[in-house]
């Protein structure tokens, strides 16, 4: 067998044949000589799904970044240079594990090329030069010049190696994050209207330098407002940095107190994209207009690990003036972030954050101090990103970005007081709208057989015959898994899907909750959790003038239905105490347990095993300040913090947890019961994994509940069926 040079879980990204992607978690495990992925972890002779086989014709391509229902993977695609239409496209929601593989890939890729490299030639590099030829730089989409020459059979014996950043910044974009001489100054001479040349310690704030730009000009109009800079040390990677300014979700309201609202308006490729920014600023908002942005966004990662964010405003048909906005102009900006050597173990990075900004509208004409205040708190940013860091654990979370709705037509309306009204967007989403776009983001199944590749569009058509005939020899036919038939199953606390229903549950997407990821052993890392491993089919509440313990004995609860269906269900009952002694039972049902899995050897094993595994991990997202401060959200070990008695029953294993069994547990209960009625509680299980094969760590499900009344509980009748 093979040596295994690297492996673990990635998101498989594709585009289906009318169009729309899909992402599925895959297994990757890549050789010495060969590339696959499997659907789940590879045991004994497993038949990959797909497979390359790795040798020096082999070619890493950087598609970046790519959005699917609001969240943003980072996307590779590797081929051959020979054969481009067999590839495998794979991504992930963090940058750093792209780079690891990547990384390994081409590592491979260049050990199989060192035979062919003869006559003295070596393997070089092509690095990116801003203002190369053209001004254009090698596409993730398409071949570059280096490319071509490739494919020919008498191609130079020079190998090259393609740095694929995007179809590179658009014409209106100005880097100025690059240092230019003369000639190519002169060479941009008609795309700027003057050249950048020093930069002045304006103030320091907040432990952040800011500058102001000087111009080689005697008089600056209004339109061309100075630039000025801010620039901080933050102690975190680029990595973790650049994710957290990437992102658009409820976490840039945590350090970018500018940010109200903001939306994807189009993805252009992988680097670029425009979007949709509307501000936050707080100079007289009761008499100044709320400003908000229409801009080009770029991006890159250097070779020395740095990463370079531009904007540029530019105006789009789906994103026309908003009512009640003022629609400012972004003449340059962006991010430098760049690495510094570490101190006392601590990574260290370097951010500057670049803005020349005309807010438009009355105030900019006539009082001067508008705009540099307005641009101190956009720059303010950078001091917000720094004490983010300093102040969380939880580093590398996925990067989100809501896709902008209700756009327009592509063809223009006559009508432009219409057209506005279908391009009005909410003022900011809610933390239920936040949940709900994550529950649509849920990953696809990860037992479906749907692995289809993307293609560049103008090669679909020419090859759809080719590539339906290869998929068919190449991807082996797997039966479907038979989805469980959740309707027979019901509780007496009722099932909403709704954001503002009261007293109900739902599922909880996996994707709000973090565990430990693959390589937790080694590096401490957290990823979302994903896809549940049993599906939670109903909820009971219920009281009684004393503690309910055994409630899976109940003739017609789901349990007992599961068990009568062949199913194998695991309940979790937890036990509030009080005058009223109240139970809420959730029922997670799977069709069979896998032998040797994790969840099996927990519901196999003895309590001592149960107790050092099991875990819980709560969040509260509605609630008052001092209850979601109390209960936080840190996973807890069930066992070691209350008594949990376990009974096994033929078909389930049901988990009672007393909570009043803990006084610290019960002083945090005392404060939830009494507002119970306003709160919305996640909770997730799972079985904690220690180990490198127990990795990475599964859910075993997820629940939300809603705004739950006392008063809707119900006294069970807990005797054995007399049958």
């Amino acid at each position: 067998m093979s040596k295994v040079m690297y492996e673990g879980w990635m998101v498989r990204y594709g585009r289906r044949k009318i169009g729309r992607s899909f992402i599925h978690m895959r297994y990757f495990v890549l050789e010495n000589r060969l590339l696959a992925y499997y659907k789940r972890k590879p045991q004994d002779s497993q038949v990959p799904i797909k497979t390359l086989l790795i040798d020096g014709n082999c070619r890493v391509e950087d598609r970046g970044l790519k959005t699917h229902h609001g969240h943003m993977l980072y996307v590779l695609s590797v081929y051959n240079k020979k054969e481009k239409y067999h590839r495998i496209t794979m991504a992930a929601f963090n940058i750093q594990e792209v780079l690891i593989w990547k990384e390994k890939i081409e590592s491979i890729i260049d050990q199989h090329q060192e035979p062919q490299v003869t006559n003295g030639n070596k393997y070089v590099s092509f690095d990116y030069k801003s203002g190369m030829d053209d001004g254009r730089i090698a596409s993730s989409d398409h071949e570059c010049q280096f490319s071509a020459q490739e494919d020919e059979d008498d191609a130079p014996p020079s190998l090259l190696r393609r740095t694929t950043i995007g179809n590179g910044p658009p014409d209106s974009i100005f880097d100025w994050t690059q240092e230019f001489d003369s000639e190519l100054s002169n060479h941009n001479a008609n795309n700027q209207a003057f050249s950048r040349k020093n930069w002045r310690l304006l103030q320091s704030q907040n432990g952040l330098r800011i500058f102001e730009e000087l111009l080689e000009v005697d008089y600056l109009p209004r339109s061309c407002s100075r630039a000025m800079k801010a620039v901080g040390a933050v102690e975190a990677t680029c990595e973790e940095i650049f994710g957290l300014v990437m992102s658009m979700d409820g976490t840039r309201f945590e350090w970018d107190c500018s940010f109200q609202y903001g939306s994807l308006v189009e993805e252009v490729d992988g680097h670029t994209a425009v979007l949709y920014h509307r501000l936050q600023l707080d100079w007289f908002p009761m008499f100044v207009w709320p400003r908000d942005l229409c801009y080009v966004r770029y991006w890159r990662r250097n070779d020395d690990g740095s990463y370079v964010v531009l904007f540029r405003s530019r105006e789009h048909e789906n994103c026309g003036q908003q009512p009640g906005y003022v629609r400012a102009h972004v003449e340059s900006g962006g991010y430098n972030i760049s690495p510094l050597k570490s101190r006392n173990g601590k990574p260290r990075t370097q951010v500057q954050h670049l803005m020349q900004v005309d807010l438009k509208g009355w105030g900019v004409g006539y009082i001067s101090s508008f705009q540099q205040h307005c641009l101190l708190q956009m720059l303010n940013s950078v001091a917000g990103l720094r004490e983010w860091f300093a102040q969380t654990d939880e580093r590398g979370a996925p990067p989100r970005i809501p896709v902008m709705v209700n756009m327009a037509s592509s063809s223009v309306s006559s009508g432009k007081t219409q057209k506005i009204d279908e391009l009005s967007v909410p003022a900011g989403p809610s933390l239920d709208q936040t949940n709900a776009a994550s529950r649509n983001s849920v990953l696809m199944d990860e037992y479906s057989d749907e692995d289809e590749e993307q293609m560049p569009e103008a090669e679909q058509e020419v090859c759809q015959t080719k590539s339906d005939n290869d998929a068919k020899r190449t991807v082996p036919k797997e039966p479907p898994i038979e989805k469980i038939d959740l309707s027979c199953f019901s509780g007496n606390l009722r099932h909403d899907d709704h954001d503002k229903s009261r007293d109900c549950w739902r599922i909880s997407d996996g994707n709000n909750f973090r565990v430990r990821s693959k390589h937790f052993c080694y590096n401490k890392t957290k990823i979302p959790a994903g896809k549940h491993v049993m599906d939670l089919v109903a909820v009971d509440w219920f009281k009684d003038t004393k503690r309910m313990d055994h409630v899976a004995r109940r003739h017609g609860c789901a349990a007992q239905v599961a068990s009568e269906k062949g199913l194998f269900s695991l309940v979790f009952n937890f036990q509030v105490p009080g005058s009223t002694h109240y139970s809420m039972v959730f029922y997670f049902v799977t069709r069979e347990l896998i032998p040797g899995s994790l969840l099996h050897r927990f519901v196999e094993g003895d309590d001592e095993f149960r107790n050092s595994r099991l875990k819980l991990i709560p969040s509260v997202p509605k609630g008052s300040w001092i209850v979601r401060q109390s209960v936080g959200s840190t996973p807890c070990l069930l066992g070691k913090a209350v008594d949990c008695n376990y009974i096994r029953g033929p078909k389930y294993l049901e988990v009672d947890i007393d909570i009043g069994s803990s006084t610290v547990a019960n002083g945090v209960l005392g404060l939830v019961i009494g507002v119970i009625t306003t709160l919305v509680v996640d909770m997730a299980f799972l079985v904690q994994a220690n180990t490198t094969d127990e990795l990475p760590e599964r859910l075993i499900g997820a629940v939300r509940v809603s705004h739950i009344e006392l008063l809707s509980a119900i006294v069970p009748n807990l005797d054995a069926d007399p049958s």
